[in-house]
């Protein structure tokens, strides 16, 4: 099986890390090619960060496909440019969201997320509508660190823990979906943390849930529907 993650970030510094993420997640005899944007922006953290950086995103998509891809990962919570990916590619394509809150969904009645800064929050609040999810999770709340930041790795984890805590025992949620794919190698700390503490609270890790979700897809033999991703009509495109 052949996979590839995209970084739709133009920094070396965070393919790197996503190179090591991944690789504990992969299935044996799944092959993983990570690949950077070209063009694009160092992090996205608005909706005008996620519309640069789509251009950059199709074309590493296309290319990924082109070299034999069986699926492609978009590591960002924010499922840039992922529905039309799956308008112009005959493989499965994700993001962070969708794999991790449907992963979420099956773990409990209530989910939470928690993501990096307050810029986010209603691009991640328009995902939830757009999926059907506002009944069962209502609940976005911050770290307050920039993606760039957040290898501050016990900064970064304790401030999980504080707003996760606060969630469960708020009543807000039940389970805890981390709100970016930059919150490397942390979710089994926290989730940890939460039951020393108290009752067992899943905290979903969105690669790992997009990596297995990809595998699961391409074992099952499918691909997003062409009845909803119909390819573009053919006209003239400058990007």
């Amino acid at each position: 099986m052949k996979l590839t993650v995209v970084s739709p970030l133009l920094g070396e510094e965070f393919a790197d890390g996503v190179r090591k993420e991944v690789a504990q997640w992969a299935g044996l005899d799944t092959e993983i090619d990570v690949v950077k944007v070209e063009r694009g922006v160092a992090s996205i953290e608005s909706e005008y960060d996620e519309a640069l950086a789509g251009p950059g995103i199709l074309e590493q998509v296309e290319r990924a496909v082109e070299r034999g891809a069986e699926g492609v990962f978009v590591t960002c919570f924010g499922d840039p440019a992922v529905h039309a990916a799956r308008e112009i590619v005959d493989v499965p394509v994700v993001g962070g969201f969708e794999p991790a809150m449907l992963n979420a969904l099956s773990l409990g009645e209530s989910v939470g997320v928690i993501t990096v800064l307050d810029n986010v929050v209603p691009m991640i609040r328009g995902l939830v509508r757009r999926y059907g999810l506002t009944d069962r999770c209502n609940s976005v709340r911050v770290v307050d660190l920039p993606v760039l930041a957040l290898d501050a790795h016990e900064v970064l984890l304790e401030r999980l823990y504080t707003e996760a805590r606060s969630v469960v025992d708020s009543g807000e949620a039940d389970v805890i979906v981390l709100g970016c794919t930059g919150m490397i190698g942390v979710a089994a700390a926290v989730q940890a943390r939460l039951e020393s503490d108290g009752a067992f609270v899943p905290v979903i890790d969105p690669t790992g849930a997009a990596i297995l979700w990809l595998e699961s897809q391409i074992r099952l033999g499918v691909r997003p529907s062409r009845a909803t991703y119909m390819p573009p009509p053919p006209k003239e495109r400058r990007m």
